[in-house]
This record gives structure tokens, sequence and C-alpha cells, in this order.
């Protein structure tokens, strides 16, 4: 099973980015989908996550900020964050529960004028 993240970058404060992340490969019965970030020299938090049924959960800071979807015909997330800040700058990592758990590689999310 292999997830490939993408749509990280540099944006301004208060821009916007989409993150995507498909998985592939021997893969069925997904659960959960869903968005992890770490900032350097932080703990790996929960940034959203979308359930099978389009459930969600967010993390405090979101704060209607970020919206979390799925397709479920391409195993694939995705998280549009807008209202972007500085604090927001981070390594964002999807992220699968599908019997097992399984992490994508990273997008890194720069948030700098």
């Amino acid at each position: 099973v292999q997830l490939q993240a993408s749509g990280g970058g540099l944006v301004q404060p208060g821009g916007s980015l989409r993150l995507s992340c498909a998985a592939s490969g021997s893969i069925s019965g997904i659960a959960h989908m869903g968005w992890y970030r770490q900032a350097p020299g932080k703990k790996r938090e929960l940034v959203a996550r979308i359930t099978r049924n389009d459930s969600t959960t967010y993390g405090n800071f979101v704060k209607g900020r970020f919206t979390i979807s799925r397709e479920n015909a391409k195993n694939t997330v995705y998280l549009q964050m807008n209202a972007l800040k500085p604090d927001d700058t981070a390594v964002y990592y999807c992220n699968v529960l599908a019997g097992s758990i399984y992490w994508g590689q990273g997008t890194l999310v720069t948030v700098s004028s």
C-alpha cells in the first residue's frame, strides 16, 4: 500500500492550499482517511479525519479554516486549507486506516511572507 501526498508549498499568510493524498496498492475497506501535521520541535497532531460515512473530526486549531473531503472511488482524501497562518507551517502527513494504519511520506507546507 502506498500513499502519495501532494499539494504542499510556500504560501503567504491568509492564502490557501489544497492537499491531496491518493492510496494505491492492495487496499480495501478504508475506514478513516486523515491528515496529521508535525512542526519542528513539536509532536505530530491531528489536523482532520473523515470516515467512510463522511463523518469529520478536526483539530481545535482549525476553527473552520480547513475542510477535509474524500473521493472513495479514487481512494483519495483532500484537505482544503484557507486563511493559512505562519503557525500552520509543518510537514503534513496523510493517514489511512484500512485494517492497518498507513502513512504517506509527508508534504511540506510553509506559510510565510
